[in-house]
């Protein structure tokens, strides 16, 4: 299983910014799926998850701002990220938890990172 992220930029602070995450490979059900974010000097914390019935859970800081989405194979999902705050900046991981076959248990993924910069 891979998972690729896309969309990382420089914005700036009140603009918009959309992360996309595609999975593929051995995917037998998304159990669920979200996004990580880790700023320089700080531990990697939760910023969104949506679950494979589609209930979303938000870190505090992005409620009201940030905006979760799968598409209709729920192999593809994706951060929609408005009005931007210099805090904001960090890398931004996708993450799944993924079974990979009806016998298995469901393991976690993680994508490569992709840079979000916002300026003042």
């Amino acid at each position: 299983v891979q998972l690729v992220e896309s969309g990382g930029d420089l914005a700036q602070a009140g603009g918009s910014l959309r992360l996309s995450c595609a999975a593929s490979g051995d995917i037998f059900i998304l159990v669920s799926a979200g996004w990580y974010r880790q700023a320089p000097g700080k531990r990697r914390e939760l910023v969104t998850t949506i679950s494979n019935a589609g209930s979303e859970t938000y870190a505090d800081s992005v409620k009201g701002r940030f905006v979760v989405s799968r598409d209709n194979s729920k192999k593809n999902w994706y951060l929609q990220m408005d009005s931007l705050k210099p805090e904001d900046t960090a890398v931004y991981y996708c993450y799944a938890k993924i079974q990979s076959g009806p016998l298995r248990s469901a393991r976690e993924y993680w994508g490569q990172g992709t840079q979000v910069t916002v300026s003042s």
